[in-house]
């Protein structure tokens, strides 16, 4: 047998599995590894604002041919020529080197940019883990709603058991014939086939809450609370107004956008700047000479400045592609605000609804159940045939299913409404 079906079951409520999801799930930590590289990029791009330490040694042997180097030596009459290698010569050499910028704006702007690109970084990570919760959440009330499925169904069969008892022995006594014994052998065994694929898509949301939440499918997570009316609660208000304001002033994924748009303001800025001067301080010292033994002190300072005059225009043309990636991101930020917008009116709208639907399931259930009760009275007093009780056993089933359903989508537009105001982690 599979080591799987052995494994204990992970006992979760909605609000465990909504934290278990928002910091566990591949997508939460994929968005947390990405705000890292950002942090990191930050901490390179202020790297050309510091200073630049350097150290260097070396030891060289050398021979030099004057012929070689364009330094040949005329022949002179009565004097000895002079050699044309000369060498070898010993040198030792070592030194620091000290750079610092004094003035680079353009590598200024670079860094503001990065830091701007951390930050829409760690609203992603927030973001992602908005959505994870999300997706935790509805896999949970997926399972939750399985599990109430699965207990529909064994009432179902429990019911049909017991009308075939009352049919066995009504036909003992002789006051039904054998075929609403037959119907209800029947209706067991329907019964009995419904609880088995009611079990099967219950096991496999409980699969799909394992991957949701990040776990081992072996682990065999499950719902530690029953499907309700009060499932997947949170503190957003439920009034259009209200919640608008709330989701446009806590959705992080407009933090995010508006950071791009000021990260794009700043890497436009930076190019700009790049027509500006820049000057560099850089210091030299250091011990040269033939041995170790007769080194002596050597230095150098400088101060450099560099001026862009001509560069085929490539600046021009990424200062205008930069100014049109800037107007692309504040299209993309209104396009955001409209759909935060239309997100919350959306689940407003499902909450509406499902709370309509939720009350016509109640009374379709109710009267569903009294049509059984009804039913079954009338076979057990002989007034009629168990086909009465078999169709409104039917109707029960269909009954319990509209009802379990109706919890589920009013759950599920609770948490659409907790996404669309930015609190998601914050259901339970």
């Amino acid at each position: 047998m599979d080591g799987a079906a052995h494994a204990a079951p992970v006992r979760l409520t909605l609000a465990q599995a909504v934290h278990v999801a928002a910091g566990d799930a591949p997508p939460s930590q994929i968005a947390a590894l990405r705000s890292e590289q950002a942090e990191g990029r930050v901490g390179q791009s202020r790297g050309a604002l510091l200073p630049s330490l350097t150290g260097s040694t070396s030891t060289s042997n050398r021979t030099f041919n004057l012929r070689a180097q364009g330094i040949p030596f005329p022949a002179i009459p009565g004097v000895p020529p002079l050699p044309e290698v000369i060498g070898p010569l010993d040198n030792v050499d070592a030194r620091v080197r000290v750079t610092q910028t004094v003035l680079d704006l353009t590598s200024w702007e670079k860094w503001r940019a990065a830091g701007f690109d951390a930050h829409a970084g760690r609203a992603d990570r927030e973001s992602a883990a908005e959505s994870a919760a999300q997706t935790g959440a509805l896999a949970w009330l997926r399972a939750a709603r399985g599990a109430a499925l699965v207990s529909a169904r064994q009432q179902d069969l429990a019911l049909a058991l017991e009308l075939l008892r009352l049919a066995r022995e009504q036909h003992a006594a002789g006051v039904s014939p054998a075929i609403d014994t037959t119907r209800a052998s029947t209706q067991v065994a329907v019964s009995r086939g419904e609880l088995l694929v009611a079990q099967n898509e219950r096991d496999r949301a409980r699969l799909d809450l394992a991957r949701a939440l990040g776990l081992d499918p072996g682990s065999v997570p499950e719902p530690a609370d029953s499907l309700s009316d009060a499932s997947a609660a949170t503190d957003v208000p439920t009034e259009t107004a209200a919640a608008l304001a709330l989701a446009l002033s806590h959705r992080v994924e407009l933090t995010a956008v508006r950071a791009r748009v000021d990260r794009a303001r700043a890497e436009k800025r930076a190019t700009s700047l790049e027509r500006l001067p820049r000057v560099e301080a850089a210091a030299d010292w250091g011990l040269s000479g033939q041995h170790t033994s007769d080194w002596q002190d050597t230095r150098s300072y400088s101060l450099g400045l560099t001026l862009p005059l001509l560069d085929g225009g490539r600046r021009e043309a990424r200062v205008h592609e930069q100014d049109a990636a800037l107007r692309e991101e504040g299209v993309r930020e209104k396009d955001l605000r409209d759909q935060v917008t239309a997100d919350v009116h959306a689940a407003l709208l499902d909450l509406a609804s499902g709370r309509e639907q939720r009350v016509v399931a109640a009374e379709r259930l109710r009267l569903a159940e009294e049509e059984v009760a009804q039913a079954g009275e009338r076979f057990t007093n002989g007034v009629a045939g168990n086909i009465e009780v078999i169709t409104a056993q039917s109707s029960l089933l269909r009954a319990r299913d509209t009802e379990i359903d109706a919890r589920f989508v009013l759950a599920a537009a609770r948490v659409a409404l907790a996404r669309a105001a930015g609190f998601a982690r914050e259901l339970h």
